[in-house]
């Protein structure tokens, strides 16, 4: 394995204006990768583009809302005119809701389902040409939500499982190709997602994340996630009460998830 296996490969991160999608951009970034930051926020992209340029790294930032195929589709064109393929996409981009089933418009449902599954959909879809053609890897930012029930959070796990549904099966579609897949459940990480939480009116909700143990640092994060990519992993599941959980479900489904809810049952109350 070469000390820089990513060296002058090019990385696309949705999302990469901020949090988990920033720091494993600059992981990328000081092991020679080529990296395309994908964001709707067009000032913070600007921002990070010149941070990036200014330390001699080879980035560019390009502002889209993966909602729309359209602009995931020339997003994509951009970057392979730019760089000429594209060798990692990461699926990062993504946003969550906090909010009872009963008392959540269907638009909510919509909204997070356009950004988190969709918005991977469109991107893999307009760069899996390239990707292929590169023997390269898609990268997606799940959840243990994917995998198993979160109490609250009904429109955020429901598109975190149809991204697992998608991603694990197209690695096995992939997989005579030499392209890799890897799934990535972070755990409690601090950044800007959980302050932006769709309430179940669809405006950012004021009612406190639940959470247990600690929260781990974007930067840590990234860390983990750039180490699994070099060794192609399948599944990564970040912190120690990640992979408990993930454990837990697993073996024990029921007993997850009367532990689950009563750590989390105090957002019902609000």
């Amino acid at each position: 394995m070469p000390k820089q296996p990513f060296k002058e490969k090019v990385v696309v991160i949705t999302g990469g204006a901020s949090g988990i999608g920033l720091a494993l951009a600059e992981k990328f970034a000081r092991e020679g990768a080529f990296i395309a930051l994908v964001d709707m926020d067009k000032a913070a992209l600007e921002k990070r583009e010149k941070q990036f340029t200014g330390r001699g790294y080879r980035a560019v930032g390009i502002a889209c809302d993966v909602t729309c195929r359209e602009m995931c589709e020339s997003t994509v064109e951009k970057i392979l005119d730019l760089f000429g393929h594209i060798d990692v996409l990461v699926n990062n981009a993504g946003i969550t809701q906090r909010s009872l089933f009963t008392k959540t418009r269907v638009e909510v449902f919509q909204k997070v389902m356009a950004v988190n599954f969709f918005g991977a959909l469109y991107c893999t879809k307009a760069a899996i040409d390239s990707i292929v053609k590169r023997r390269g890897m898609i990268i997606v930012n799940e959840s243990i939500a994917g995998m198993a029930p979160l109490l609250g959070r009904t429109g955020y796990s429901a598109s975190k499982h149809a991204l697992h549904g998608l991603f694990t099966s197209l690695r096995c579609e992939l997989r005579h190709t030499g392209t890799h897949v890897m799934i990535v459940c972070p755990g409690f990480i601090k950044t800007n997602l959980q302050t932006r939480a769709l309430g179940g009116d669809g405006n950012i909700t004021n009612v406190p994340q639940s959470r247990v143990g600690k929260q781990d640092t974007p930067e840590s994060a990234a860390e983990i996630i750039y180490n699994g990519a070099v060794k192609r992993k399948n599944l990564l599941v970040l912190t120690v009460m990640g992979k408990i959980g993930y454990w837990v479900s697993r073996i024990t489904p029921g007993i997850y998830e009367r532990i689950m809810t009563k750590q989390f049952k105090s957002e019902l109350k609000n």
